[in-house]
């Protein structure tokens, strides 16, 4: 961030006035002061801050009048609400009218320090993200766009790897797009042949075989015609196998003797057909434990994991969120033939507190859904689904107690649930948040987690 930040704080408390701005001088801001929230108004108005910090009770005028004279003048200011008591409504009332964040009074010092740094280096990633089209080759990998340290350094692997790989596996949540990664690995794996997708949760496991390694007429009943199998389609070129914790133990058998010797046997047929295959395998499952409950081939997870990828959840790379959103919604736009063509801030910043657990895929759908709502030009928050709201609010109340940021809620919920996707297993709970299993302990102690203290989600 560069050039002089300006904060405007508004509080008819001139003790609190006094102690919040030097506090804040000490940072380095440029601090404005207001006892009168009409005063305050007409210093935003002049100055233009990055910031307004706001009491909410005051005479004449409320922190929530504030916040919506300021979002009207320029929604790309964040507003901090200040006060002694939260309840749900003004929670959600402050989540509508694009409040970025609460701070519980009395003030604590380095609480205030450290939501303001992270209020503003999150601004500063939006203003990165909403220039992101004007330099499109810098966020885009094949179908993929991004623009977080951790999705880059994905890509990086992708683009070393794919020329290489004979078989890999991807790991990551439901709907984090490992689709997508398998795509780009295989268009830059320069390979010749088709890429072709088989979903192993969609298929009865009766048919597993015919539909890896097809079968011949008459192999068994209904086969009344032979039918080439994936194997054979995907030949000289990439077979991705979607879900595959979902494949039955003897078809794991039959799969990995394909993989390790290129040839597959259709159903009903002595003839062995040569292939030349690579293999990407994805799972939202653990599949270690998965090997070590017998669920899943030892063999063939070491076959699969010689070279393994891991994406992460949404919430671990938020910075993304406002990027992926404005292209979906220009997908959908294009669509549905709506003009709609922008995202409020005060909606951006709720759909950045959100946890997502259904990642990527959910907010796309959530785009879609609002993009098809939308009255005018622009997504606002009352076009987004009102459990997206509701999860917020509550996360802005549970973080009226002293010393507890949103942010930090958040993080506590997203560790906790990756945590549970893991079992507990540390080594693969910070692989999949991106973090060393150092931090993740440290994290873990902060936040009060372990198994016994986990709570539904």
């Amino acid at each position: 961030m560069s050039g002089v930040i300006r904060i405007v704080i508004i509080d008819d408390n001139l003790s609190s006035l006094e102690l919040l701005s030097t506090a804040l001088e000490r940072e380095g801001l440029s601090i404005h002061t207001a006892n009168d929230p009409r005063q305050g108004l007409e210093l935003v108005r002049s100055l233009r801050p990055r910031m307004v910090i706001t009491d909410l009770v005051m005479p004449g005028m409320t922190g929530l009048d504030v916040l919506r004279q300021v979002m009207h003048l320029d929604p790309t200011i964040d507003v901090l609400l200040m006060t002694a008591h939260y309840t749900t409504e003004t929670a959600v009332e402050a989540i509508r009218n694009g409040a970025a964040d609460y701070l519980q009074k009395p003030v604590k010092i380095a609480d205030l320090r450290e939501r303001v740094r992270r209020l503003l280096e999150a601004a500063e990633k939006r203003r990165l993200a909403g220039n992101a089209g004007d330099n499109e080759s810098d966020v885009r990998f094949e179908g993929l766009v991004a623009k977080s340290e951790a999705m880059w350094s994905l890509f990086a692997m992708v683009e070393k790897i794919a020329p290489h790989f004979r078989s890999l596996l991807l790991q990551g949540p439901t709907g984090s797009g490992k689709d997508l990664v398998a795509q780009a690995l295989h268009q830059r794996s320069g390979v010749k042949g088709r890429f072709v997708v088989l979903n192993c949760s969609a298929v009865v496991e009766t048919l597993f075989e015919s539909e890896l390694f097809g079968h011949v007429r008459g192999a068994f009943t209904g086969a009344d015609r032979d039918k080439v199998g994936l194997f054979q389609l995907a030949d000289g070129g990439t077979l991705f196998l979607d879900e595959i914790g979902d494949m039955p133990l003897n078809t794991q058998a039959k799969l990995l003797r394909a993989i390790q010797n290129q040839e597959v046997m259709p159903v009903g047929s002595l003839t062995p057909k040569r292939v030349n295959v690579r293999i990407i395998a994805a799972t939202h499952r653990n599949l270690r434990q998965a090997v070590q409950e017998g669920r899943f081939r030892e063999d063939l997870y070491y076959r699969l994991s010689m070279v393994e990828l891991t994406l992460p959840p949404l919430a671990a790379h938020k910075e993304d969120i406002a990027l992926l959103a404005v292209t979906f919604l220009r997908k959908f736009a294009q669509d549905f033939r709506k003009p709609t063509d922008g995202i409020s801030q005060r909606a951006l910043r709720v759909l950045e507190r959100y946890s997502w657990p259904g990642n990527v895929r959910e907010l796309e759908h959530v785009i879609g859904r609002a993009c098809m709502l939308a009255d005018g030009p622009t997504i606002d928050v009352d076009d987004l689904p009102a459990n997206i709201i509701d999860a917020c609010s509550e996360v802005l109340v549970s973080a009226s107690e002293p010393g507890t940021s949103v942010l930090e809620n958040q993080e506590r919920v997203v560790m906790e649930r990756v945590l549970r996707e893991s079992n507990w297993n540390q080594s693969e709970a910070a692989r999949k948040l991106g973090i060393g299993r150092d931090a993740l302990r440290y994290k873990m102690k902060k936040h009060g987690l372990n198994p016994g203290s986990a709570i539904s989600s």
